[in-house]
């Protein structure tokens, strides 16, 4: 609703202040989380719960997020930031061990949500950055990579650069800036 967003602008002017980038965390970590279980239930609205079913939740989440950058272009604002979930950091610490095939199909999942609603990001001249942090699909430098190759490259996927995030990981941030400094899309 353009009256809905010259509102917030208003608000905004009023004091000042400037808006350079929306976030969907909490709604992104519900497209490719898997389990999704009570605690989702904690951090969603009601519309995108619906009956708690995990892959109704998964794809009323998904779209939300189409309508996301949908509203981030009606807000003139060029980055929405977030999570994307992930089908594989349920095998990061768990026995038996890991197989990589079961890995790969996690990226794979992860593309085949997240390029339809990286399309409509594209389609809207918006870019969609990750917060590369434990629990998402990228939460290292590696697979950050992973990620990026999974989307082959989508021109509206990149990165929320938060070091913190690497830090207690022992992971130096300048290192990834220096292999992802022209996919970091906000800081």
């Amino acid at each position: 609703d353009d009256a809905y967003v010259q509102t917030r602008w208003d608000i905004l002017n009023k004091y000042n202040l400037k808006c350079y980038a929306i976030s969907t965390h909490l709604v992104g970590q519900c497209v490719c989380d898997d389990p999704i279980d009570s605690r989702h239930k904690g951090i969603l609205p009601e519309r995108l719960w619906g009956d708690g079913d995990p892959e109704g939740v998964r794809q009323r989440c998904a779209e939300e997020l189409k309508f996301t950058a949908v509203a981030a272009k009606k807000l003139g604002v060029k980055t929405v930031n977030g999570f994307t979930g992930s089908s594989v950091w349920k095998y990061i610490y768990f026995f038996p061990p890991t197989s990589q095939d079961d890995v790969s199909k996690g990226y794979e999942d992860f593309a085949a949500r997240w390029k339809p609603i990286l399309d409509v990001f594209m389609k809207n001249e918006v870019k969609f950055g990750l917060e590369v942090h434990p629990t998402e699909i990228a939460y290292d430098i590696i697979t950050a990579k992973r990620a990026l190759d999974a989307v082959e490259w989508h021109p509206a996927f990149g990165f929320n650069f938060v070091p913190s995030h690497f830090i207690h990981q022992f992971i130096d941030p300048v290192e990834f800036i220096d292999e992802f400094g022209e996919r970091i899309w906000h800081v």
